[in-house]
């Protein structure tokens, strides 16, 4: 038994292997530990610690991406639902004027005799059916004939409302529990990351979440920040990209907010719609919706207003400011800060103006 321990020991002397080991394992607690079975986890280094709150990371801004898609379609659904209600109210509304009409009409009918075709109109189950029969057409003369057409024609066509705005409810009703589904997604990882960052001591949870170069460009100075955006406006294309830019600079440190387009907290494609909007652009509201807002160009062809993207699932955005630099919205760990586009796998870029 003891020999069988020692060469255990012994095949897992390499660090490469040490070190997948230890993230495998980490990987199975923690998918334990955060369903609430109670399982210890082992200790991480701060750079697995880093690695994993990355990770986390990441999948929160996919399902992010997701939520704000979900909410978009929620929100134009909701506004389409009402259009179709205040219609079908309004409709409702003409319709029972011309049944006054054709009441005053038949109560004058019923003066000289028989029953009152307005009554039978008011309060029959099937008024369409009613309103085409012989004998209301009969009392109603042809001189009402038009009359007629015009309340079957607005019937139908209340009907027709009432099944639209039906549809957008149920699509409304889906588009909401799919935003319940990515909203758990998305605070289950960040839960998951704050609970990982808890592990390291005090200062070493300070340098994990600065990132070294990732720092905001605020910290460098005024000056500085002033110089660099002057050649960023220099050198954008346009003055809706030069006010893109500038917008940028000015919201460096405003906290990531998942979901926020401003004014003083933003996501990644929040962050991009709110500079353009400024600049009197309308952009979509996804970061996978907004690669295709504009003409894609080459990395080698970037200038600064550019949209860049990363992943393969195109789930961040930043908006280019030219030396190979980007300012964007990154994660809840850090503000709108400036950084290097290659801090990320690049996936594509757009020129939107």
């Amino acid at each position: 038994m003891a020999e069988h321990r020692k060469s255990r020991r012994r095949s897992a002397g390499g660090h490469t292997v040490r070190t997948a080991a230890t993230i495998a394992l980490a990987g199975a607690a923690t998918a334990t530990g955060f369903d609430g079975t109670g399982h210890a986890e082992p200790q991480l280094t701060p750079t697995q610690v880093e690695a994993k709150v990355d990770q986390l990371y990441q999948e929160a801004e996919a399902a992010t991406e997701k939520y704000n898609g979900a909410k978009e379609k929620a929100e134009a659904a909701e506004t389409r639902l009402g259009t179709l209600r205040d219609e079908a109210a309004r409709r409702t509304e003409q319709l029972n004027e011309a049944r006054d009409a054709l009441g005053t009409i038949a109560a004058a009918q019923y003066r000289g005799g028989g029953l009152d075709p307005a009554m039978q109109l008011a309060f029959t189950d099937d008024p369409d059916r009613y309103l085409d029969s012989a004998e209301f057409v009969e009392r109603a003369g042809t001189r009402q004939a038009t009359s007629v057409a015009n309340v079957r024609r607005q019937l139908r066509e209340i009907e027709q409302l009432r099944g639209a705005a039906h549809i957008e409810l149920a699509s409304l009703k889906s588009r909401q529990a799919e935003l319940k589904r990515h909203k758990k997604t998305i605070t289950g990882k960040l839960g998951a990351a704050r609970r990982l960052m808890s592990q390291l001591p005090a200062g070493e949870q300070a340098g994990s979440q600065a990132g070294g170069d990732r720092a905001s460009r605020a910290t460098t100075g005024a000056r500085d920040e002033l110089t660099a955006l002057g050649a960023a406006t220099e050198q954008a294309p346009n003055s809706r990209a030069a006010a893109a830019v500038s917008y940028a600079y000015s919201k460096l440190g405003s906290p990531y907010v998942w979901g926020a387009t401003g004014p003083d907290a933003f996501d990644c494609s929040g962050l991009i719609q709110a500079a353009y909007r400024s600049a009197g652009l309308s952009l979509p509201r996804t970061t996978y919706a907004q690669i295709g807002a504009g003409q894609r160009v080459s990395r080698s062809e970037l200038l600064p207003g550019d949209l860049v993207f990363f992943y393969s699932g195109i789930t961040h955005v930043g908006l280019y400011i030219g030396d190979g630099r980007m300012i964007h919205a990154p994660n809840p760990s850090a503000p709108v800060r400036e950084a290097p586009i290659d801090e990320m796998p690049f996936a594509g870029a757009a020129r939107v103006v």
